[in-house]
């Protein structure tokens, strides 16, 4: 067995997008994979047979979404025209689409819309539904000629060096600046080649779902000027009149997905009053029209997948309906599921707790999909009675590196349970003393599992323990749990320093004056909070971090709302409270070297957060860096450009390295 190197990532494949065909003998599938030369992303459509057998259908790097015309024939976006993508490039908005053929043969372009669409439904092969980028800047193109075209782009790269802001948010994480852009949708008639808007100019479009005949649609929108809100609707579009209907049974309340199941809509949805914007979503039923709306299901888990891991890359898919029952993924404990739930309030769990669920599609009752299933990285699996995977795209990781395999520890602390893992130092030595790092998740309602996550891999194969915790704030575990708002820095801190008393208890192989912190988001927030609390660490880590609650309330897309629910007040009412929750306060206390890891393009956690807390520690003399990236966002660790992963993973490595080794 070799050692695990740190590029070795880069030669993964990240599988997404899985779309069964609609008599479900064949799956079509995304497989993606690093390109170091170009530092870009190559994406490509597979195909699983009716016999298991799994062929490359595309081969121009380029193809990421795709749907199903009929049982033969895949439909998939594109740019490969050298016309098309000079016009792109030129920032023309185009999407244009194409067909193939699963048994073979050269892909045909079809037909192209004007507009930069993010997701299509087909009503049949002559009638779209597409939701695509809307900018109020740019003005409605659909019904533009060539001139007129080239006149609006014109216009708008002769004020492309400035921006105009008359809302909040202004910009969002790997959007850039979004001041009056939304995603609007339309009704496509091919024939004709006619762009119909379904909705206006001021409304997001965030889910839609045809109904099995494909005569009606449930939407999920949610409509702003000024200020967005975080209340969103249902309505129902009638494809025939193309009417829109507003069918929301409550006010000031958070749709999350809405779906046809027979002759009743269930949708999942919060009121966000009892535990805030993180309130796990509760699943209710109503008739098709709206009326008889009840509660389902209490449902006090999360929706989707929220098991960490640096190893996916790609959309993926959390709902599904097939015949009479509703599929969805939630994450219960440190795993994520595929649940099946029926009319009648019945709940199945159909998949083990045996690592996450990534991606999944369900076509008469047969399942496919893809995870982090044990130690073993991303494969395409069908599920029958057992789990069965499909390909060995990643198999040679396990079976040519070596990796350590996290070993679970729970500890209480407060009488409260808490999941933790630790991972020992390959090759490791009980007669040795070896340094330690403390990895903190994100979120903070996200959670750690013992799922393979490659730079704890990475530092187990240098000769270091890494240990990771779920503490109180993160996901899988209710409501209460999850629920610290007010408390950043209190009870989770206590948490984490429990279950690293009781790691270090466990372990005397470690080193106690060599152990390490990172983490990124609230990971960063919580290292950068440790680091001015405690000198047991020698050093330290902060990536995409939050230093300071007053300044992220005016500057992270999330800011305004996320202040107010997480730390309950803003800076008006209670600037102290947000100073005393905020790591920049306790500044002066650090002594521990600190690595800070920020993007320019974050705008989630903007990188005036790292410089505040990165000048605070060299204004006080503490032994400090700051690296930032250009052109990456909040999402670097897990699809930024593989040159920029390879960075910042060598950084924060090189650092441990200088001070703990």
């Amino acid at each position: 067995m070799k050692k695990l190197e740190l590029k070795d990532f880069t030669d993964f494949k990240f599988i997404s997008s899985i779309n069964i065909s609609p008599n479900a003998k064949c799956c079509g599938f995304v497989v993606s994979s690093m390109d170091l030369e170009e530092n870009k992303y190559l994406s490509n459509i597979y195909i699983s047979d009716d016999n298991d057998k799994i062929r490359k259908l595309t081969s121009f790097n380029e193809e990421r979404s795709f749907f199903w015309k009929d049982e033969k024939n895949i439909v998939f976006t594109a740019i490969r025209d050298k016309k098309d993508k000079e016009k792109v490039d030129n920032g023309y908005p185009l999407t244009v689409f194409y067909e193939i053929n699963i048994d073979g043969g050269e892909a045909n372009r079809i037909f192209s819309v004007p507009l930069n669409v993010f997701s299509t439904d087909m009503i049949d092969e002559n009638h779209y539904l597409f939701t695509a980028m809307y900018d109020q800047s740019l003005g409605e193109t659909i019904s533009l000629n060539d001139e007129e075209l080239d006149k609006k782009i014109k216009e708008k790269k002769e004020i492309s060096d400035y921006e105009i802001l008359d809302e909040i948010p202004f910009w969002s994480n790997g959007e850039g600046f979004t001041n009056k852009k939304r995603a609007r949708l339309y009704y496509y008639i091919k024939d004709e080649n006619k762009l119909i808007p379904i909705t206006d100019e001021f409304t997001n479009v965030h889910q839609v779902y045809l109904s099995e005949s494909k005569d009606k649609a449930l939407l999920i929108t949610s409509s702003f000027t000024d200020k967005m809100h975080l209340f969103s609707d249902i309505h129902i579009l009638d494809l025939n009149s193309l009417e829109v209907e507003k069918i929301s049974p409550f006010r000031d309340f958070n749709y999350g997905c809405a779906l046809f199941v027979l002759d009743k809509i269930v949708f999942f949805g919060s009121d966000m009053k009892k535990y805030g914007i993180n309130q796990n979503l509760d699943i209710y039923l109503m008739d098709s029209d709206g009326s008889n709306c009840k509660i389902l299901l209490n449902f006090d888990e999360g929706i989707g997948d929220s098991v960490g891991s640096d190893c996916r890359y790609g959309s993926s898919r959390y709902f599904k309906v097939d015949g009479d029952a509703l599929y969805f993924v939630s994450t219960s404990g440190y795993n994520s599921f595929i649940n099946k739930l029926t009319l009648d309030g019945k709940l199945e769990k159909i998949t083990q707790p045996n690592g996450s669920i990534d991606d999944f599609d369900v076509v008469n009752d047969k399942i496919y999909f893809t995870g982090l299933r044990d130690i073993y990285l991303q494969e395409l699996y069908v599920l029958t009675e057992i789990e069965k995977p499909l390909t060995d795209f990643n198999l040679w990781v396990v079976e040519e590196k070596t990796v350590s395999k996290p070993i679970y520890i729970n500890v209480k602390n407060q009488d409260v349970a808490l999941d933790g893992f630790v991972i020992k130092p390959v090759d490791y030595d009980e007669t040795k003393l070896y340094p330690a790092i403390l990895d903190i998740h994100g979120g903070p309602k996200t959670c750690y599992g013992s799922v393979y996550y490659h730079e704890m891999q990475v530092w187990a194969n240098k000769g270091y323990f890494v240990f990771f915790l779920n503490p109180r704030g993160s996901d899988g575990y209710g409501n209460e749990f999850a629920d610290i708002r007010g408390k950043y820095g209190s009870i989770d801190y206590d948490d984490i320093m429990a279950f690293t008393d009781k790691i270090l208890e466990l372990y005397p192989n470690i080193d106690k004056e060599n152990i390490g912190v990172t983490g990124g988001s609230y990971g960063g927030y919580m290292t950068n909070w440790i680091i001015g609390h405690t000198n047991r660490f020698k050093a330290a880590a902060s990536q995409r971090s939050i230093s300071n609650w007053v300044s992220f309330f005016g500057t992270s897309d999330i800011g305004y709302y996320f202040v107010q629910d997480q730390v309950g007040t803003n800076p008006w009412d209670n600037q102290q409270k947000l100073w005393d929750n905020s790591p920049l306060k306790y500044a002066n206390n650090v002594v521990t070297p600190t690595l800070f890891i920020h993007s320019n393009e974050d705008y989630r956690c903007w990188i005036d957060q790292g410089f505040q807390m990165f000048n605070s520690l060299k204004y006080h003399g503490v032994e400090s860096k700051l690296v930032m990236f250009k052109g990456e966002n909040h999402e670097l660790s897990r699809s930024g450009k593989p040159k920029h992963r390879i960075k910042r993973l060598e950084e924060i490595t090189n650092w441990f390295d200088k001070y703990l080794k």
